[in-house]
């Protein structure tokens, strides 16, 4: 074809263009698809816009008493307190867990045993996991505890894992070929590698375990979130809101906490 007959066209991940067209209608029509499926109303959407602006003007103004301030006080400790402890007690867990979830540094039976586990981890809801564990174990922080360090296993453990299967192998092989043996290989020519990506992800894990926290206690497994249900139940929204405004509050500061953290860490 001459130089003057071509015409650019933009690159596409489909085979033809027809593919193309052909995926995108079907993608508009699985969407609508699905909305028909679940029932989806307009008038009922509208309408659940009023009462919604209704219901909002309720939580207004925040309210509660000393006595209700207190408890709040008291329970967010708790949540902080059991996203801390879950924290670190599912990095310790998810550390071991990584290095054998990691193609490039463990056997293949201890891989997929490993991945396997962390797959599980990940699949199942937070909620899910807390009711489950309240059934075993009883009201309480302690659910809330074992529930937050099960599902930071499959967050963390994941993600070191694939942090640690991009490493620079040259590093471990020279470390290796030195002599060192494979608690030293792993010490000085592995950890160096991850220091940065391990400090931040356990920052920002800690964020997220802050969440977490607030929202497991409406199945009873410790935290404001107990408080939370209990407020609703009753119908006292403005008590309601004052949770929320909390909540808000101590997940904003951890928010910020993390960001400078991981900041500097990158």
């Amino acid at each position: 074809m001459a130089a003057e007959q071509r015409t650019w066209r933009r690159p596409t991940a489909f085979g033809r263009r027809e593919f193309k067209w052909a995926a995108y209608v079907g993608l508009v029509a699985f969407f609508l698809w699905s909305a028909l499926g679940v029932g989806v109303d307009p008038a009922r959407i509208a309408q659940g816009i009023g009462r919604g602006l209704t219901l909002l003007g309720d939580f207004f103004p925040p309210e509660a008493t000393p006595r209700q301030a207190q408890r709040i006080v008291d329970k967010m400790v708790e949540s902080v307190a059991m996203a801390m402890i879950s924290t670190v007690t599912g990095i310790l867990i998810s550390v071991p867990v990584a290095f054998m979830a990691a193609e490039n540094l463990s056997p293949k039976p201890l891989y997929y045993l490993n991945r396997g586990f962390i797959s599980l981890s990940r699949a199942l809801n937070a909620i899910i996991v807390a009711i489950l564990v309240v059934k075993a174990v009883g009201l309480g922080p302690l659910a809330g505890i074992i529930t937050i360090t099960f599902k930071t296993v499959g967050f963390f453990a994941k993600l070191l894992a694939e942090d640690l299967e991009d490493i620079d192998m040259g590093s471990v092989d020279a470390v290796r070929a030195a002599g060192a043996s494979p608690v030293q290989t792993l010490l000085y020519g592995v950890v160096p590698q991850i220091i940065p990506r391990f400090a931040g992800l356990s920052v920002y894990r800690w964020d997220i375990n802050i969440r977490t926290s607030t929202v497991v206690g409406i199945v009873g497994a410790g935290g404001i979130g107990s408080v939370l249900l209990t407020a609703f139940n009753r119908y006292s929204y403005q008590y309601v809101s004052a949770i929320l405004v909390a909540i808000i509050a101590v997940v904003l500061v951890a928010e910020g906490v993390s960001a400078v953290v991981r900041r500097r860490y990158q």
